[in-house]
């Protein structure tokens, strides 16, 4: 049996301003969230990507085509009526974030993380100013008070846009502060992911490559690399 999917419906879809915000109108009519919630943008940039991917479908609707519009949907539906609760998840990774566990040995595995990560921990240090401990094994250290609280107290101002994507670069990641290094512009979402990775990377070059984990790696590259865009699109004042 053939799977039952949405059939287009429209002809032109087009981002045009609503309120403090943009809405995307499907023949003059605007969209809506599955929440039935006003799908309204906080950029002309999103809602023109909106409405770019409301306006490739074809005969019938295919949502894994509509990142963006997925995003929308879950900051809107999902973020912003549980803000308090979704930024303390994101928040919780502060607590044990990845570039503060090294490893003993290897030596030239200790090496590369801390070329990687060094530098994130002093960014962290003084741009954030939330210092943190670097310990070596999986034990967990617990950080700084005054550190966790300033953490936690950046991604609760966070607005639903911003956190979905927070969220998203952080869980893909490991590490909130690669997170919040993303946000800021203080790295390329390409070479933050690619920090993220030394662990991963370290196996494939002793063990090889495994096709299914590869595919895996590559799905969540394209996923952390879309949070950024996300986040960029709905900061764009033009």
């Amino acid at each position: 049996m053939a799977e039952w999917a949405a059939k287009r419906f429209w002809k032109a879809a087009e981002a045009v301003p609503e309120g403090e915000g943009f809405a995307v109108h499907l023949d003059g009519r605007p969209v809506k969230t599955p929440a039935k919630a006003a799908l309204t943008l906080p950029s002309e940039a999103l809602a023109r990507a909106v409405a770019d991917e409301w306006a490739a479908q074809g005969e019938k609707i295919d949502p894994s085509t509509m990142p963006f519009t997925r995003s929308a949907n879950s900051a809107l539906d999902r973020v912003a009526p549980q803000h308090a609760e979704v930024a303390e998840i994101v928040a919780a990774y502060g607590e044990s974030d990845l570039i503060c566990y090294r490893a003993d040995s290897p030596r030239a595995l200790s090496r590369l993380q801390a070329e990687a990560w060094d530098p994130l921990i002093d960014w962290a240090r003084d741009v954030l100013e939330a210092p943190l401990i670097v310990t070596t094994g999986v034990m967990h250290v617990p950080q700084p008070a005054t550190t966790v609280e300033s953490l936690r107290a950046l991604v609760h101002r966070l607005d639903p846009f911003a956190l979905t994507a927070l969220h998203d670069l952080t869980s893909l990641s490991g590490s909130l502060v690669m997170g919040l290094a993303a946000l800021d512009g203080h790295a390329s979402p390409e070479t933050l992911w690619t920090l993220s990775r030394v662990d991963e990377d370290w196996q494939i070059s002793q063990w090889g490559e495994d096709e299914e984990a590869s595919e895996l790696a590559a799905r969540k590259r394209a996923d952390f690399l879309h949070a950024a865009a996300l986040y960029r699109l709905s900061r764009a004042t033009r």
